[in-house]
């Protein structure tokens, strides 16, 4: 049970470049240009985000022009209408586009970037117009998080809620990693409070050295009790001297 946790429109870009989706070619490149960026979302007329046009897809449209690429169509000179298919961001761009939503936590956008393999995503909302841009940078801020901070949020959120009835747990964050120290009830929760403190924001890693309560000796159960006495003898009674009998 942690803080609030950081969704992506807490660290997205909101000022971007966006493309008409008959932006012409010189267009494109002169506008990422300007931008200092690689890539921008292309639009259609009602604002909606409907693809995305990348250097990259730049770089093919010259490759498959000039025939340099095996693999590409080439473009027979004075053909206007296979010219015109190729210089528009509607023909350039990678559709459909690769897009999260403003409330998506950050590992959501992470997984998401790492698992179509590109830099950053358009941010849409549910009827699909553009909120934004989160990049990897963008997704790397969390990590700027001041230790105090971390540690307040973990003694606040996470410790009284996992181990009410403890002695106080040591938490001390350094560069992001977290390091706990203490002893606490039930050892079965370490795991669930090492889990717990990962999630939170701007953790590196976890330094669990969280231990049970002491245990207390075991007495032997074939020693007597200090103050046991045998069957047949008191407490004051003593052997006879010298062994000998009447």
């Amino acid at each position: 049970m942690t803080g609030t946790p950081h969704v992506v429109s807490d660290v997205m870009t909101r000022t971007v470049l966006a493309l008409r989706d008959g932006a012409a070619f010189k267009e494109i490149v002169k506008a990422l240009q300007q931008w200092q960026v690689s890539a921008a979302p292309v639009l259609d007329a009602g604002g909606r985000v409907v693809g995305v046009v990348s250097e990259a897809d730049l770089l093919r449209k010259e490759e498959a022009r000039t025939g340099s690429e095996v693999g590409y169509p080439q473009v027979r000179p004075g053909s206007a209408v296979a010219e015109a298919a190729l210089v528009t961001a509607a023909a350039l761009m990678t559709t459909p586009a690769v897009t999260v939503r403003p409330e998506a936590p950050l590992p959501e956008a992470a997984r998401t970037m790492a698992r179509h393999g590109v830099k950053r995503l358009p941010v849409v909302d549910a009827d699909g117009l553009l909120q934004g841009v989160v990049s990897r940078a963008d997704l790397l801020k969390v990590f700027l998080r001041d230790d105090e901070d971390i540690a307040e949020e973990i003694r606040r959120e996470i410790l009284p809620h996992l181990f009410p009835d403890s002695e106080p747990v040591c938490v001390r964050v350094r560069d992001g990693v977290v390091t706990l120290t203490g002893r606490v009830p039930d050892t079965a929760l370490v795991p669930v409070a090492a889990g717990w403190v990962r999630g939170v924001d701007g953790v590196v890693a976890v330094d669990c050295a969280l231990a049970g309560p002491p245990r207390r000796p075991v007495l032997d159960p074939d020693l007597p009790d200090a103050g046991h006495v045998p069957p047949g003898r008191s407490r004051t009674s003593r052997a006879p001297e010298g062994g000998g009998g009447p």
